[in-house]
């Protein structure tokens, strides 16, 4: 029986897929197998050493201790492209709301009194000040060409837009899945000089926080127009108000409010919006808890922000799932030990990523306690399960 802690309520769509007879789901967190999670904050939280994976309902990881959780040998899973349709819908409204002054015209349209009649002249009078313009041969650029990137992408070039993009680790299943007709450029720079939208889809990390700054505005188009629907931080707010203020940009579209930003004319901001539909959130649960299960029963990663992928399809009597530090001849070592136990491996797989690795192995035959003793002695070590 596996215990899942779960920290915010997750769909049941993803719930119901944890078998009663194997899952006790909503156990205290004190004896959690897992962890299941969306926004709650777990940065200060001590987890018991019997937590062995924590699942984010969501592609964002800044809310888990990442690195930490490495080092105690804990895989991290989310749900990369499971809210991606949500957040390329959120994109292609932003970009309307903006050219087409929608946010203003609302504001100016509710304030409206005195009889029907009144407010037709006042609305004839008034409609000049919301002129907008249309995307149509407009170029969008993207930063980030992962799930939501790739369908941002796509969708501007069936609106008629040109597209334009910058990813430099796209993967090999994105870069199918993206239109033929997206110009992949050679840098950030590249594509904000030639962008008359720009929208980014990438994490906050050192690399990309401000990617938005005053040194880029002043060479990008005027009257351009800033998306930043994926962290706040992206873009230097201050900067990005500026530019707005003196005429520069068109509008700044973010999902990330702030006092600077949630009044200034030229904003719209929203309320983190990105993957807040119902579709979105059952996406997340079910792809976090199939990836969960899978890991808990086999071994198996898939969608881990931490831990290399590894899956090998089941053979054998029994299974070493070994998670450790990125150390020469720790294969060597594992096998040894078993080779010393008389035990023999019938298939191996090993994959490593920056400090850590991740090893399967099926065996013929069950290993013994002091067997498994000798292998969790192994100097760089982080967990052993036997599945």
């Amino acid at each position: 029986m596996f215990n899942i802690h779960t920290l915010n309520a997750i769909s049941n769509k993803g719930t119901d897929r944890l078998p009663a007879d194997k899952y006790n789901v909503g156990a205290p967190i004190d004896s959690a197998d897992a962890i299941l999670v969306r926004s709650a904050k777990m940065h200060d939280m001590v987890l018991p050493e019997s937590v062995l994976a924590i699942g984010r309902a969501g592609a964002g990881v800044n809310n888990i201790p990442v690195d930490k959780m490495s080092e105690q040998g804990v895989v991290v899973f989310n749900a990369p492209g499971a809210n991606a349709n949500a957040v390329k819908e959120l994109v292609v409204a932003g970009m309307l709301m903006s050219i087409r002054n929608l946010g203003a015209a609302w504001d100016f349209a509710r304030g409206l009194s005195g009889t029907d009649e009144e407010i037709h002249k006042a609305v004839e009078a008034g409609k000049k000040d919301f002129v907008g313009f249309e995307l149509p041969g407009r170029t969008l650029g993207v930063i980030g060409l992962g799930a939501i990137g790739v369908r941002v992408a796509n969708a501007a070039k069936a609106l008629g837009m040109r597209v334009i993009g910058f990813d430099p680790g796209i993967s090999i299943e994105r870069a199918w899945e993206l239109s033929p007709e997206v110009h992949q450029a050679s840098s950030v720079d590249e594509v904000l000089a030639k962008a008359d939208f720009v929208s980014f889809h990438v994490p906050l990390i050192d690399a990309t926080r401000n990617l938005i700054n005053a040194e880029r505005l002043a060479f990008m188009k005027e009257n351009v127009v800033v998306l930043n629907f994926a962290r706040e931080g992206i873009v230097d707010e201050a900067a990005m108000v500026a530019a707005l203020d003196a005429g520069k940009a068109h509008a700044y579209v973010c999902d990330f409010p702030s006092n600077l930003t949630k009044n200034h004319p030229r904003c719209l901001t929203f309320p983190h919006l990105g993957a807040s539909t119902g579709e979105a959130e059952d996406n997340c649960a079910i792809m976090v808890v199939d990836q969960i299960k899978d890991y808990l029963e086999n071994g198996n990663i898939r969608n881990s922000v931490n831990f290399p992928e590894v899956r090998m399809a089941r053979s054998g009597v029994q299974r070493l799932a070994i998670a450790n530090r990125n150390m020469p001849d720790m294969v060597g070592q594992i096998s040894h030990i078993l080779g010393k136990s008389n035990v023999n491996i019938e298939r191996l797989t090993n994959e490593s990523r920056k400090q850590v690795a991740y090893t399967l192995i099926d065996l013929d035959s069950p290993i013994s306690d002091d067997t498994l003793a000798a292998l969790r002695g192994i100097n760089g070590i982080l967990r052993i399960r036997v599945l």
